[in-house]
């Protein structure tokens, strides 16, 4: 089964569609036409004009157009003709869903995670990053990137759905978890052996509006991909906790415990199985990473020998020994900050789950020019959570 990272439906590979590749150049090829169907599917008006989608009665790597007979690789989700990566449909990979309330700056660490990812955090790594669609491609550069990295200037609040139903942003990361490679002589004449095992990652990252996650209606707009979840990455904001510092003038539903009990709840409708479900409620079985964000602003509170005065050891594996020191450095904080019910309450819902603390931007921003600080953007600890996921997922190794 394939998971569509774009509507989430469950497919059999032989549900797959193809997309004509279109006329180009010289070569004949099928005319773009509307595409209601993808069309719906973004809620636009206006339609959406591109070479047709068909079905084939059994899908393989490539398809003819019944129309211009051209050969394609272009394959589409059948439910809302997004596209589908063909590494995405050969090793379906894991899903990666991205929440939090208003004001714990989603948007920014969505832009500074993607950026590591493709740089620093992925030549470490050795992987790749690639955006499954040319909207998530522009979409990424025009609204995140350019903004941010080029302009230097600080992301606006996000929209909410009704007024600027922008969707997600899918990517997939894919990395070589084991190789062979060894030369072999048979016969009297050598030959190399060469076995990759790669594995992917779907990375569809929703930039939610606090107001959307509190609304009934517009949740189930946005937060429908939880079901296909495969781990949640929560963002907080530590200001809006009671002890972390100076009262912030907050709207009370961002909470984050009540944060955290509204992604809980979603969470359990989708996983919800059998009847006695509802009676005997048991821990959810998805992972779930918690994270501080903007944890900058409270460093003066660290002790000396805190784990969060120290950058992640880049060994390109998880470093058991420095992972099981934030969590509990960060645990101590909530327990000091009057927030350990956060920690609490994750321990009773959920059976794996680990605290983080990051920093998307590094320091202060100047808020009232709207601008980065001097020093520029200086992530911290962004992509911690994700190497967490990677690692229970089994894409990457630990060790002490």
């Amino acid at each position: 089964m394939v998971t569509c990272p774009h509507c989430f439906a469950r497919l059999r590979p032989g549900r797959i569609e193809f997309r004509c590749v279109g006329a180009s150049g010289r070569r004949g090829g099928c005319d773009p036409e509307p595409d209601e169907v993808l069309a719906r599917h973004l809620g636009s008006a206006s339609g959406v004009s591109l070479p047709p989608a068909f079905a084939v009665p059994r899908p393989g790597s490539r398809a003819e157009c019944p129309r211009c007979h051209r050969p394609t690789g272009r394959r589409v989700c059948p439910r809302c003709h997004g596209p589908l990566p063909a590494e995405y449909c050969r090793r379906p990979g894991r899903i990666v869903a991205l929440v939090g309330a208003k004001g714990s700056g989603k948007s920014t660490y969505l832009t500074v995670l993607l950026h590591e990812l493709a740089n620093q955090v992925g030549e470490e790594l050795n992987t790749t990053l690639m955006g499954c669609d040319e909207r998530t491609i522009e979409r990424y550069r025009r609204d995140f990137a350019r903004p941010l990295y080029e302009e230097n200037r600080l992301l606006g609040a996000t929209r909410s759905a009704e007024t600027d139903p922008g969707g997600p942003l899918v990517y997939l990361l894919s990395r070589t978890v084991w190789s062979f490679d060894r030369a072999v002589r048979l016969f009297g004449r050598e030959f190399r052996i060469r076995w990759d095992r790669t594995r992917s990652l779907a990375l569809v990252l929703f930039d939610a509006a606090g107001e959307d996650l509190r609304s009934r209606d517009r949740s189930e707009l946005y937060l429908s991909y939880l079901g296909a979840a495969d781990g949640v990455v929560v963002l907080l904001d530590p200001l809006g906790l009671p002890g972390a510092g100076p009262p912030v003038n907050g709207d009370p539903g961002d909470d984050p415990l009540d944060v955290l009990a509204r992604v809980t709840e979603l969470l359990r409708e989708r996983h919800r199985s059998g009847w006695l479900s509802g009676w005997f409620p048991r821990r959810l079985r998805i992972p779930v990473a918690v994270a501080l964000s903007k944890i900058d602003a409270l460093r003066p509170e660290f002790g000396r020998q805190s784990a969060l005065h120290r950058a992640r050891p880049r060994t390109g594996r998880l470093d058991l020994d420095d992972r099981e020191a934030v969590h509990e450095q960060v645990r101590a904080l909530l327990d000091r900050w009057q927030a350990g019910a956060i920690d609490r309450y994750l321990g009773q819902h959920y059976t794996g789950h680990a605290l983080f603390g990051l920093s998307a931007l590094g320091g202060e921003p100047d808020l009232g020019a709207g601008r980065v600080g001097p020093g520029g953007v200086r992530p911290y600890r962004v992509e911690d959570p994700l190497l967490w996921l990677l690692y229970r997922f089994g894409m990457l190794r630990a060790g002490r």
